[in-house]
């Protein structure tokens, strides 16, 4: 007598008829002792991970690693048996999925497998199903969990990030010194209009014009010392020294 578990199947071994193609279901069984002995099957969904090595169609080396939810067909227990035996998952599932990421992965350049990654784990999904379902092994899930390229390839692109810096920082300098040559063409405009209607005044004006800037400028001058506290004033024409007392 044995007993199946929830989540379980089991085939039975005969020693005279070999495999046969009963699966036996959850609960309790009998068999026949020593004639006859019970294998059984997890048919629930279990993990593994799979990393790749392979390479992109720009010749970049790619690491890739697989996350795969996968179960075996109940119904075919018996043929999984006889042709992979227990340990199916082990003998399948590496050489499938290393056949099936190296034939999607060539298929785009190290830059597309990045902004199209969701294009590639769709079709790497599609095809390794459809492979597995030949040795009767349904995948339930599969996801790239890790994917990352060789050294060279990294170095080139942080070369290209920094040479797109480096651009940037160049275009802003160019920009920068056209701005700062155009004030300068304005403000040089400014000047010489200016000094246009200055000759224009004086030639105008005369010495008058003159006048009226010194008196402008004395007054500006007196207004800074009125406000300085170290500037004393003193009537004109009398002696500025102290009268001190005799000795």
């Amino acid at each position: 007598m044995f007993t199946v578990d929830g989540g379980h199947r089991a085939v039975i071994f005969d020693r005279f008829s070999g495999i046969k193609n009963q699966v036996v279901g959850e609960g309790t069984h009998f068999f026949i002792p020593w004639i006859q002995r019970p294998i059984i099957f997890d048919i629930r969904s279990r993990p593994r991970n799979v990393p790749v090595v392979t390479g992109s169609k720009d010749l970049q080396n790619v690491n890739i690693t697989l996350r795969i939810l996968f179960r075996p067909t109940p119904d075919q227990l018996p043929r999984i048996y006889t042709i992979l035996g227990i340990d199916y998952d082990e003998r399948v599932l590496p050489s499938i999925t290393t056949e099936v990421l190296k034939a999607v992965v060539a298929q785009f350049d190290a830059g597309e497998l990045i902004t199209q990654r969701e294009l590639v784990s769709q079709k790497v999904s599609e095809d390794l199903t459809e492979r597995a379902l030949q040795f009767g092994v349904i995948l339930d899930d599969i996801s790239i969990t890790h994917l990352t390229f060789g050294k060279e390839f990294t170095q080139a692109v942080e070369l290209k990030q920094v040479a797109q810096q480096e651009a940037e920082k160049a275009r802003f300098l160019v920009e920068k010194a056209e701005q700062q040559k155009k004030a300068a063409v304005i403000s040089a405009e400014g000047d010489a209009q200016a000094a246009i209607l200055l000759a224009k005044s004086f030639g105008e004006a005369g010495e008058g014009l003159v006048e009226l800037r010194r008196i402008e400028a004395a007054e500006d001058i007196a207004y800074q010392l009125s406000r300085s506290r170290q500037v004393a004033y003193l009537p004109a024409g009398q002696n500025i020294l102290l009268n001190l007392p005799a000795q």
